[in-house]
């Protein structure tokens, strides 16, 4: 179609170029000429077309013809091919599915026996941690009974600091169960023997008592776990109350210098109630100012007397001082003896050597002397001098 359409435009454009070349008349017949001779053209080029669109469309349906057979050919394979291809994913599915069921029941039946046996291991286990529990609850219980008793709170506290005292002081450095205060019949649980700077002053005694004021630390702590802001203030209040009564209670009956030291300790046996002893504003201060008491926890004390201890080592090695001077007092006399001795001994020698030196110049003059005198044989001058004048000289 679009060849036919550039033919025509071809002609056209080649009768214009010829018209211009033509005269009027000639023009009107060549132009008619030329009516006649497109009109020919189109139908021959109309007829072209069509004869070309009737090959087209043979050609077309040929085609379609034969690629419809190809696709019916093709999806026939690929049927059949989809279909092997199926079969045997089944069978392999079946056989992977077959496998898969035998491993899987294995493994939930190893599985499952070893979580049976893991859980039954946990429900023993379960089992006798609800009897230890039972257990504890009920020596927890025994314990709460015994610590609301006051006394053996006290002994609870004395024990502890029995035990810190053991392990950093000797036996002769404190004592238990002291009369520290003159007059008076009561008695601290322990006290610190403080050497004195001479022998012929008393020791000292540092008195230490245990308190544990357990019920009000114990509301406390609920106040806490409560967080109950009023309540944990008004439990406080009253565990600094005690804390002042045991201060003055302690100075009262303990302290008595020079007998004693111008103070004492206040011994809390928990770390956990020192803290919150210490967490009191201007407690620890006052306690200390208004009845010379210091307040300590078990770490604060085991420092504490730690330092005492290299204390007295020090004290020790300076009442030792005098007599170690004296020591080198003597020691330095007996060397100032040594060394005459030493020198008389250097003169004597210096002596003996000058004796050596003359009777060795004396040796050499007869030596010189007796150069020139003939040797006689050994046999010979045994004759003449005799056997013992020769081998003493040997």
């Amino acid at each position: 179609m679009f060849l036919a359409f550039l033919i025509i435009n071809t002609v056209l454009l080649l009768a214009v170029i010829l018209l211009l070349f033509f005269k009027s008349s000639e023009k009107e017949n060549f132009w008619k000429e030329f009516q006649t001779a497109s009109m020919q053209l189109t139908s021959a080029l109309d007829q072209s077309s069509r004869a070309n669109r009737e090959e087209q469309n043979r050609s077309i349906e040929r085609l379609t013809f034969e690629m419809k057979n190809s696709i019916d050919k093709m999806r026939e394979t690929m049927e059949a091919r989809f279909q092997n291809i199926q079969k045997e994913n089944a069978e392999k599915l079946e056989q992977m599915r077959l496998t898969v069921d035998e491993k899987l029941h294995n493994t939930l039946e190893t599985r499952l026996g070893e979580s049976f046996k893991v859980v039954s291991e946990r429900l023993e286990q379960v089992q006798k941690g609800l009897v230890e529990m039972q257990t504890l609850a009920s020596g927890v219980g025994d314990l709460k009974r015994v610590l609301s008793n006051v006394k053996v709170k006290g002994v609870l506290g004395e024990y502890q600091l029995a035990s810190i005292l053991e392990q950093i002081l000797t036996p002769a450095q404190y004592a238990q169960n002291v009369k520290t205060k003159k007059g008076s019949a009561n008695i601290v649980e322990f006290a610190v023997k403080i050497p004195s700077k001479s022998d012929s002053m008393n020791d000292i005694w540092l008195p230490i008592d245990a308190k544990f004021p357990s019920e009000d630390y114990e509301r406390l702590m609920s106040a806490y776990d409560l967080a109950d802001v009023n309540a944990i203030e008004e439990h406080k209040k009253k565990l600094e109350s005690k804390i002042k009564v045991f201060a003055k209670d302690i100075k009262d009956k303990y302290i008595d210098p020079p007998q004693t030291t111008d103070f004492a300790i206040l011994f809390l046996p928990f770390e956990g109630l020192y803290a919150e002893v210490l967490r009191i504003p201007g407690l620890f201060e006052q306690v200390q100012r208004d009845y010379k008491i210091t307040i300590a926890g078990p770490t604060t004390i085991t420092a504490f007397l730690s330092s005492l201890q290299m204390g007295f080592r020090s004290l020790a090695v300076e009442k030792r001082t005098s007599e170690i001077w004296e020591l080198l007092g003597a020691v330095r006399t007996e060397f100032s003896k040594f060394g005459v001795a030493l020198s008389n001994a250097k003169n004597k020698l210096d002596l003996a050597s000058k004796e050596i030196d003359n009777a060795g110049v004396r040796s050499r003059a007869i030596e010189r002397q007796l150069k020139n005198v003939q040797t006689l044989p050994e046999t010979k001058a045994k004759m003449i001098l005799g056997d013992d004048l020769t081998t003493a000289l040997d």
